[in-house]
């Protein structure tokens, strides 16, 4: 290990807050031996250990890679203030959880890009490894540093970087990707090559072999610099989740993480079509596994982990078509062992008593909700296909169950937002304690929670055009709120305005915005997304290094025919169906989920080739 003694690695450990989050030898973590691996991989999460180990997308690749006899993954995250002190104090390298190597020894770092307010951790991650942050930088010598994840989709304020980026679903390129690298390990050829090859796969894009151009001075797109090169990237999908690689044997962590159960992924993708979301457009289209699948995996996944709890993982669960028969085996199949069944991602319009009687058969957790808008206009604006009624009726069944918690979710500064919507959220939240008394009475302790997001224009959706509201206005609407929500029965909370207003910058950024992010690294920004480690003043004097403002991504109304920073990257989805989106949003018009109404025209179906008869729907879910 390049004179590495583990002890020192070991030593360190005594003098943290949470040790566990480095020590590695959790129950079903991968030991295979160095040497005799082809390629050895290290998978990078640019958040704390307990974020990264609550990641399902991160498992299911570990287990991918992991199940090739010739190919080793281990495991990285971003270090904590105290850790990271201790290994440059001591002057060691940032190392791996499975074995304390050194991160500049492998040969792939594949970093997940879930979060725009990570991005500076991944420099961090690479400058605590002796790596070069730049790509340009690093040689054959060096790890080949990868990405992947939603924040792909728009990759130019990470260019720098990374040197090729994967786009769409981990399971189906992965190891393409890992058998090209292979293979060029074995030949005396250069990094420049080994990239070209890449930029030749389905699915894979290397910033480096696109050039931007002007036009009028303007951003006029990004072209490759060679003709064998595509000029569109489209994103690669799983087409049967069935088949589809997943982990029966989950590592087990050693400390409590954000989501301490079984994650059971059971569909991917979404339809319903709110027209703020970026994960209803990029994991399209809609991909079920079927009952018998899911309850094989799930016996194994309890068998090997020892959890007390099941997850049913997706963007709307209970809009699986065998939901009720699914979770009716799940309890026959478990509640006797004291292992219960959770449902995380319920929609108001898909809850029915006899789901919430299955699952309460173990325990009750508080249910969660997310009304998004606080009136019919605005809900009918962002294509939230569910009503007050929708809303009242769910929660009235649940209280009358015997539930006590309720947590609502909902954003402001929504397009075409008015203080009378806001006056709906209220209104809603205050419905909700009304229903539990005309079940309960004045007895009992309910518990409503009502949060609210700032509202961050995202890529390939149709509200990709539009500004973010200013901070002024959303913080005065915040505070609105406060006053509204007052309740011993109420728990507000909100998202910091600063964090929003940087987080839509990098959203909607370019290739200009990758060296505003170089510079507040050097500032010593990072852990950026947790509320005590964000520096915004740092962020807006790097803005002003470049003599970029911020404002010029976050708030700009984009015409509908302008060239934006990701059109070279494709998540299927045709931009004309986004820019009728954006006009019925307008003019309050919804469009129904295709999954049980008529085609919505989105193209994803046509475009990736896949026959959407697959996905089974019934009148059971």
């Amino acid at each position: 290990m390049n004179g590495i003694d583990i002890n020192k690695y070991k030593q360190l450990l005594h003098e943290v807050e949470k040790p566990s989050r480095y020590t590695g030898s959790e129950l079903n973590s991968v030991k295979k031996k160095w040497t005799e691996m082809d390629l050895n991989v290290l998978l990078a999460f640019p958040d704390i250990y307990e974020v990264s180990m609550s990641h399902l997308g991160f498992k299911i690749l570990y287990h991918l890679i992991n199940s090739q006899e010739n190919y080793w993954a281990q495991r990285v995250n971003t270090p904590w203030i105290d850790y990271e002190q201790k290994l440059k104090d001591s002057n060691i390298p940032l190392s791996s959880l499975e074995e304390f190597r050194p991160i500049a020894e492998f040969d792939v770092i594949g970093f997940t890009l879930q979060y725009e307010m990570s991005y500076t951790n991944i420099l961090n991650m690479l400058s605590l490894g002796s790596i070069p942050v730049k790509s340009q930088d690093r040689t054959k010598d060096h790890p080949l540093v990868i990405a992947g994840g939603p924040c792909a989709f728009n990759p130019e304020p990470l260019h720098q970087f990374i040197d090729a980026f994967i786009i769409g679903e981990g399971e189906e390129v992965t190891l393409e990707v890992l058998d090209l690298i292979s293979n060029w390990k074995k030949e005396e050829v250069s990094k420049e090559d080994l990239l070209l090859r890449l930029s030749k796969l389905d699915g894979v894009y290397v910033p480096s072999l696109y050039k931007e151009i002007k036009n009028n001075n303007e951003f006029g797109g990004l072209k490759p610099v060679k003709e064998d090169i595509p000029d569109v990237i489209t994103k690669r999908i799983v087409r049967d989740m069935d088949k589809s690689p997943f982990p029966t044997e989950l590592i087990v962590p050693f400390m409590e993480i954000v989501h301490d159960r079984v994650m059971l992924e059971i569909c991917r993708g979404c339809t319903r079509g709110c027209r703020f979301c970026q994960a209803g457009m990029l994991y399209r289209p809609v991909r079920e596994k079927s009952t018998d699948v899911l309850v094989n995996q799930a016996e194994k996944l309890i068998q090997n982990t020892g959890y007390g709890e099941i997850s049913l993982s997706s963007l709307s669960s209970a809009d699986h078509s065998e939901i009720n028969h699914m979770v009716k085996k799940l309890m026959e199949s478990h509640s006797k062992q004291n292992v219960g069944v959770s449902l995380p991602s319920l929609r108001v319009d898909s809850f029915s008593i006899q789901l919430a009687e299955m699952v309460q058969q173990v325990r009750k957790t508080g249910l969660t909700f997310a009304p998004e808008a606080g009136t019919q206009r605005l809900r009918d604006v962002i294509n939230k296909n569910v009503s007050e009624k929708n809303l009242i009726d769910a929660v009235s069944e649940a209280f009358s169950s015997g539930w006590h918690k309720v947590k609502l979710y909902f954003m402001i500064g929504l397009p075409t937002e008015t203080y009378e919507d806001l006056d709906g959220i209220a209104d809603l939240a205050f419905k909700v304690i009304k229903a539990y008394k005309d079940v309960h009475g004045k007895k009992g302790k309910l518990k409503v929670t009502v949060s609210t997001s700032s509202f961050v224009p995202k890529a390939h959706t149709p509200f990709q055009w539009l500004p973010q509201m200013s901070q002024e206005e959303l913080a005065n609407r915040q505070d609105y709120l406060k006053e509204k929500l007052r309740s011993k029965q109420i728990t507000y909370n909100w998202h910091d305005t600063r964090t929003s207003f940087i987080e839509a910058a990098f959203a909607r950024g370019d290739r200009r915005v990758s060296d505003v992010l170089y510079n507040a690294w050097n500032k010593g920004c990072k852990l950026d997304g947790w509320d005590n480690h964000f520096d915004y003043e740092k962020w807006i004097s790097s803005f002003a290094k470049e003599d970029l403002d911020p404002k010029r991504y976050a708030y700009a109304l984009w015409d509908t025919d302008a060239v934006l920073p990701w059109d070279h990257i494709s998540s299927g989805v045709n931009k004309k169906y986004l820019k009728t989106e954006y006009k019925k949003a307008y003019e309050q018009m919804i469009t129904e989920d295709c999954s049980f109404d008529k085609c919505s025209g989105c193209g994803i179906c046509k475009n990736l080739g896949y026959d959407s008869a697959k996905v089974r729907r019934d009148s059971n879910g």
